[in-house]
């Protein structure tokens, strides 16, 4: 079923962002979410559908309903789900799907935690461990960070990326951060900054890894229809695509290939669209390796290119193919499912229009890429500012 100009995002927000020791991951949720209904025009009570994601910071099972009785909400579709950072981009495909077959209206996604706060070191430490094999990754300290540098080294290996030109995502992205107020880190940082800072796992430092925050962020789903009587401007879904190749990197065919090359075909063939499209892009960045990667996968360039295409400055905000122009998960914010939630967020307010600085000029088509677990699931999204 083609979803293409079926479904729209109609409302955006965020909470605050940073370290919120007086909040809850469900009061970050709450807060997005009431900025969400806001922005588009809604009340609450016009809410018949809600998707919210996991946390690792409150002590619940069914999280979907327990959003619902929190925000008071009593809808007729409602789930949370598990694909890690992918979740949210997959939230979207399932609530445009409940839109366009009549499920329900409107539905409000959400996702977040108190991560910065709510969350002891040794909890923290669990919680990364948690993602590699329980037999034959975790027992060894594989780590998410450990995993990821794996892929790190071996894609340098194979292609030859300096540690210059990987160090260069994470300072571009700190750069787009300083432009946003409600980002979490705004200090501008240079490649030597990142180089020099403390190690994590050969080849990554802490700049390379993304942040962890007290976050949450809320995007509404709606029919084109229902949008023609609000006051917002509509985001439309133009395309959506999904591939899952593994769960433990174990099992994955490569260390250099992934499925984002799958999610994005779909995206792109349901839009009737390509790479040369997009106006920009909001790429999945935990790790710096991570969206150099993502950028060859989904076209924009060959593989073995993406660290220069970022070192050259071709994803400023004025270059040939703007990346997170929020700052991302390495500068923006990073709290569970939340992180590329915002890429969500942030595709819609660029294509609105009207960010000042941050604004990329002209903007009217927009890629968002979520990856979960060590690039296991993908989700690729298009939208666009009018039905194609």
């Amino acid at each position: 079923m083609s979803l293409r100009n079926k479904a729209v995002i109609v409302g955006v927000g965020e909470s605050d962002i940073g370290k919120m020791p007086h909040m809850t991951g469900l009061g970050l949720n709450a807060q997005a979410a009431k900025r969400a209904i806001d922005d588009a025009g809604l009340k609450v009570s016009d809410i018949d559908g809600l998707l919210t994601a996991y946390s690792f910071t409150e002590p619940y099972f069914m999280l979907g309903t327990v959003m619902a009785e929190y925000l008071g909400l009593k809808p007729r579709f409602c789930a949370s789900m598990i694909v890690g950072g992918a979740s949210p981009a997959a939230m979207l495909h399932h609530a445009a799907m409940a839109v366009a077959q009549g499920q329900c209206n409107t539905v409000l996604v959400c996702a977040g935690e108190n991560r910065a706060t709510g969350m002891t070191r040794d909890e923290a430490v669990a919680a990364l461990a948690a993602v590699g094999h329980p037999y034959f990754e975790a027992p060894y300290g594989a780590s998410i960070p450990a995993l990821y540098a794996l892929i790190a080294q071996r894609y340098m290996h194979e292609f030859g990326l300096s540690r210059e030109a990987l160090a260069s995502v994470a300072v571009m992205a700190r750069r787009h951060a300083g432009l946003h107020p409600n980002a979490h880190m705004r200090k501008p940082i240079t490649a030597a900054d990142v180089l020099n800072a403390k190690p994590i796992a050969e080849p990554l430092t802490m700049l390379d890894c993304c942040l962890i925050s007290d976050a949450g962020g809320a995007f509404i789903v709606t029919s084109p229809e229902r949008a023609r009587d609000l006051p917002c401007k509509p985001a439309y879904l133009l395309g959506i695509g999904e591939c899952h190749t593994h769960e433990h990197l174990l099992c994955a065919d490569s260390l250099t290939r992934f499925g984002a090359v799958e999610s994005g075909r779909a995206a792109y063939a349901m839009a009737g669209l390509g790479p040369k499209d997009m106006d920009l892009a909001q790429l999945y960045d935990c790790f710096t390796i991570v969206p150099i990667i993502e950028l060859e996968e989904l076209g924009f360039c060959a593989q073995g290119e993406g660290g220069a295409f970022f070192a050259a400055g071709k994803t400023g905000i004025h270059g040939e193919l703007p990346v997170n122009t929020h700052g991302g998960m390495l500068s923006h914010a990073h709290a569970g499912a939340v992180g590329g939630l915002m890429g969500i967020v942030e595709a819609v307010r660029q294509l609105r229009g009207g960010l000042g600085e941050r604004q990329v000029p002209n903007a009217e088509v927009a890629l968002v890429h979520n990856e979960g677990g060590i690039l296991s699931s993908h989700c690729t999204a298009i939208l666009g500012m009018q039905p194609r």
